[in-house]
């Protein structure tokens, strides 16, 4: 990647998603923007999580479909997610190759890059299921 300048908006946006380092939503980023005094336009916040994301600076994980969270932990690595709050983990653990030796032959792609999603209930989640 060449290197990216950006604008002084964009540049405040990356460093709230770095900052919170917890898989922030777009409405979570501007609740921290607009806590810390730092006026930005939904507009502006969306486009630049969308110029961030194309540009190889931020990941988007999609999660259920409804909503976007804004990883600036770009280098290959998987996500666990909550199901019932919607918490999101990094997993450091590489995919075992035979698994995907067995997707490729199995498919017929040549796999390049694998992203795991794996969904279930985090620890506070059953903590209060169990109560």
């Amino acid at each position: 990647m060449s290197h990216v300048r950006l604008t002084p908006k964009r540049q405040i946006v990356y460093d709230t998603v770095v900052q919170l380092a917890n898989h922030p939503s777009a409405v979570e980023i501007m609740a921290s923007l607009q806590a810390s005094g730092k006026k930005l336009a939904y507009a502006t916040v969306y486009n630049s999580l969308r110029y961030l994301t194309d540009v190889g600076l931020l990941q988007e994980l999609t999660v259920g479909g409804t909503y976007s969270r804004y990883d600036a932990r770009v280098e290959n690595h998987h996500h666990v997610i909550c199901q019932a709050c919607g918490r999101v983990d990094e997993v450091a653990r590489e995919i075992p190759l035979p698994f995907l030796r067995a997707i490729e032959q199995e498919s017929g792609y040549d796999i390049k890059l694998a992203d795991l999603v794996i969904k279930g209930i985090c620890p506070a989640c059953r903590r209060q299921q169990e109560m």
